[in-house]
Order: structure tokens, then sequence, then C-alpha cells
């Protein structure tokens, strides 16, 4: 059997596919981890239809959806990457409460700058079209050279979220909240990184359903690509509010 391809997403780990191999039963499909994606897609944008309508009646309650839906979302995201198997039940109400946080985050952002939500929406969609056309038509490939620069790219962005966090605890400002063309140029870097993150898990979904993996990754497969949707999503959404205020 040859190895799954590895990716940068901790959601899309290749042994997770490798030790889910079987002889028979139903297979993951390519078609099938789209609607799987499909469905996740739409509690996603149900649950922050929901929460952006509350924060735009009453931004005060931001917070609390904000707070449930991140706290939700990262228990729902564990119980996923450790227990693929239950991808099937855990993705959906990941999606759920991810919706709620986005929700409410894109409401404050369209109260700041009205119509920034729908081009972010548009810009990560194109961007998410736009690297499946380079991956399909190999212009782009998943190399082991390209997934190791990846992989140590996703690591230095997430260290530096780490140590923004613990300089925010001590009430000191980050380089990654910092405005200006040093603010705009960080995320760009990290959009670049996240839209990088896309080929991978491109790379990861198409080879699982080359070597038969079982049909619940699909599950498995889409919610890991929803992890990349969002972070960049969240990312273009900042890096547009940095460019308008610029304006």
């Amino acid at each position: 059997m040859s190895r799954f391809d590895r990716s940068s997403n901790p959601a899309m780990r290749a042994e997770y596919f490798e030790q889910a191999q079987t002889g028979g039963g139903a297979v993951m499909t390519v078609a099938g981890a789209i609607n799987k994606v499909a469905i996740l897609l739409v509690l996603v944008f149900s649950a922050a239809s929901f929460t952006w309508k509350m924060t735009m009646e009453n931004p005060a309650a931001a917070q609390g959806a904000m707070i449930g839906g991140l706290i939700g979302g990262l228990i729902m995201a564990l119980i996923t990457i450790f227990s693929p198997t239950k991808a099937r039940f855990t993705a959906p109400l990941y999606a759920i409460f991810e919706g709620m946080l986005l929700g409410a985050i894109s409401a404050i952002y369209n109260m700041m700058s009205e119509g920034i939500v729908l081009n972010a929406i548009l810009l990560t969609f194109m961007t998410c079209g736009g690297m499946l056309f380079l991956y399909k038509t190999g212009i782009v490939k998943a190399t082991e050279k390209f997934k190791a620069g990846v992989m140590a790219a996703t690591s230095g962005v997430f260290f530096a979220y780490l140590f923004s966090m613990i300089l925010s605890m001590f009430g000191l400002a980050s380089p990654l909240h910092a405005g200006g063309l040093m603010g705009i140029g960080i995320s760009l870097v990290i959009v670049g990184v996240a839209a990088f993150n896309l080929i991978l898990d491109f790379d990861l979904i198409f080879k699982g359903a080359e070597n038969s993996a079982p049909e619940h990754f699909e599950w498995y497969a889409a919610f890991g690509l929803m992890v990349t949707l969002i972070w960049l999503y969240l990312e273009i959404l900042r890096l547009l509010s940095l460019l308008q205020r610029r304006d």
C-alpha cells in the first residue's frame, strides 16, 4: 500500500488514513467528501446567520456567542482529531459552533466596515477554487519539499499565535495585531500560508480516495478542509480590515 502524503493541517494527519485501511465495505470517494463539505458549509452559514442577526440587534451578545462557539468548536475539533471515526457526529457540531463564532465576529467587522464580510467570503472561495485549479492542473505539486516548507511555515504561524496570546495576558501588544504596513505584511504572509495548506488538504483527500479509505473518512476529510477554510476566511477578513484602515 502506498503511503499517504502528509498535511500540516492537524485535522488531516495521514496516519489516520493509513490505519483505517480495510479490505471491504464502502470506501471514501472524492464526491462523497465534497458532499460532506457542502453539508458542513450549510451548517456554518446557518449558525452564523443566527449569531449575526443576534449581534446586529444586540452587540453585547457577541461576546457570549464568540466564547461559546470558540470553546465548543475547540472541544469538537479535539475529539475529531483524536477519534476520527466519530467525525460523522462531531464534524457537524464543530461546524455549528464555528458558525456561531464566525457570525458574531463577522457582524462586528461589518459594523465597522459595511460590505467587508461579503468580500472576505468571496475571496475565501475564490482562493479555494484557485488552489484547487493549481493542484489539479499540476502547476503546484505537493512534493516532499513543498510539504515540508508549508508545514514549517504553519508551525511558525502557530507559535506566533501562541506568543501573541502570552503577550496579551501581560497587557503587551503583539506584532500580529500591528497596523500599517507591518500588520498588512504579516497578514498577507499568514493568508498565503493558509492558502497553501489547501493544496496539502486537497492532496490528502484525493490520496485518501485513491487508497480506498473507509467511507466515514469523508466526514473527517470534510472537517479537515473546513478547518483550513475557516482559518483562511478569518485571516482574509483581518487583512481587508487592515487595508481599509489605510484608505
